[in-house]
């Protein structure tokens, strides 16, 4: 079982090391000196997070125990992550919404103040540059967060777009919000663990709503929302008080709930069936295909009016050619680019994201097949190093969500 731990530490570090390959653009960090470190990095030290590069940061992938043991813990009790390498960011002005319903696939204006929603930043042929939870704070103020390797190409296309808008009169500004840093905090043990370091009826809100509030002394954004498929927040709080918050939580929840890294975060994310910008999701990959229709507005898809609309509304209308699917096989877990055989030995697509699953005890995967392949209980092949072994395309999550919503 050792073996098969460190097998999956490895897989886990060469999958992000992929990732952090692609979003990054090609842009290699060899220094340790030039990789950027959150203002939690000497408390991940001293709580022995073995640190990696990431996406240009410094970042632990693990801390003292085990991967598997920080998955199956998070689903039992919770987790605790830094994120502080994401982007947050503010539009702000009365053009605000208009403005980025250019950009994105949702319905922005359609939103009730105080909610937000997963979308997808499209460019010109409908694929994606980025997703992103997006929230309506007031009609006037966005607030949302971006991938860590996708911040600069991200802030590019904004700033250009922006300006473009602004020449024409758009009343809309940004801030970037590199004086906070980001925890998210998920789990069942989430909710109990930070009402007790705050006086707002956590209870009142609801996956995917926002609120400005006081958390342990300090005027935080949380969300609640996250990576993992369990219930949790993500808190956006002022860096100068993000160790003593983290340090309030872990405390609070009386060690139940772990500082976890991104191993750990990357086996939750698959086995809620969450798309990993640079893996699952690329520049060439349009919403559609990637499985997140449900993401596009209605109204958005009356009206269009975001880059690459014409590609976007065509597949709706048509049915894309490729499409996502979950998958679960035998054999030495699926990694990224094995092949997917239909049962005549005919290449259909490829896998995006695979592993382990801590929880479930098989492996799963995610990828991209032809259409009419995507059906769930369809039997495939999955290339491993050469040798093809038996999988079923599943539907996803593989592991049921347990978001926070009205009964």
């Amino acid at each position: 079982m050792r073996g098969g731990l460190w097998q999956l530490g490895q897989s886990i570090t060469r999958r992000l090391a992929q990732a952090e390959k692609k979003a990054v653009a090609r842009r290699y960090y060899s220094v340790d000196s030039e990789l950027k470190k959150t203002v939690l990095y000497d408390f991940h030290v001293a709580n022995g997070g073995k640190m990696v590069p990431f996406a240009g940061w410094n970042m632990p992938i693990q801390y003292k125990d085990s991967i598997i043991d920080s998955t199956v813990n998070c689903r039992e009790n919770g987790s605790l992550f830094d994120v502080s390498h994401m982007c947050g960011l503010s539009l702000k002005g009365k053009d605000s919404i208009p403005f980025l319903e250019k950009l994105v696939i949702a319905d922005v204006a359609g939103l009730a103040p105080g909610t937000g929603t997963l979308t997808v930043f499209t460019n010109e042929k409908g694929g994606a540059i980025d997703d992103s939870v997006i929230t309506k704070v007031k009609d006037d103020h966005i607030y949302l967060v971006v991938n860590a390797g996708c911040r600069d190409k991200d802030l590019a296309h904004i700033e250009e777009h922006m300006k473009a808008f602004k020449a024409k009169g758009g009343d809309v500004s940004w801030h970037i919000h590199d004086e906070r840093s980001l925890l998210a905090l998920q789990g069942p043990l989430a909710a109990p663990t930070l009402q007790h370091l705050t006086k707002d009826d956590l209870s009142k809100i609801y996956f995917g709503d926002f609120r400005v509030l006081d958390i342990n002394g300090a005027s935080c954004f949380l969300t609640r929302t996250g990576y993992t498929g369990e219930d949790g927040f993500e808190i956006s709080v002022p860096s100068e008080h993000a160790v003593d918050l983290a340090k309030a939580i872990l405390e609070k929840s009386e060690g139940k709930v772990r500082l976890t890294g991104l191993g750990a975060r990357d086996s939750l994310r698959l086995e809620a069936g969450l798309c990993l910008y640079g893996n699952d999701m690329e520049q060439h990959t349009t919403p559609v295909e990637a499985g997140l229709t449900w993401a596009i507005g209605k109204r958005r898809r009356a009206e269009g009016g975001f880059l690459g609309a014409d590609v976007i509304l065509k597949q709706l209308e048509q049915g894309p050619s490729i499409r996502r699917v979950g998958l679960i096989s035998s054999g030495p877990p699926a990694r990224s680019h094995s092949e997917i055989q239909n049962e005549k030995g005919e290449n259909i697509g490829e896998v995006t994201s695979g592993g382990f699953s801590p929880c479930l005890k098989k492996n799963i995967a995610m990828g991209y097949v032809k259409s009419g392949s995507h059906k769930s209980g369809t039997k495939v092949k999955i290339t491993v190093r050469g040798k093809a072994y038996d999988g079923v395309v599943s539907k996803m999550p593989f592991v049921p969500t347990k978001y926070y919503k009205p009964t």
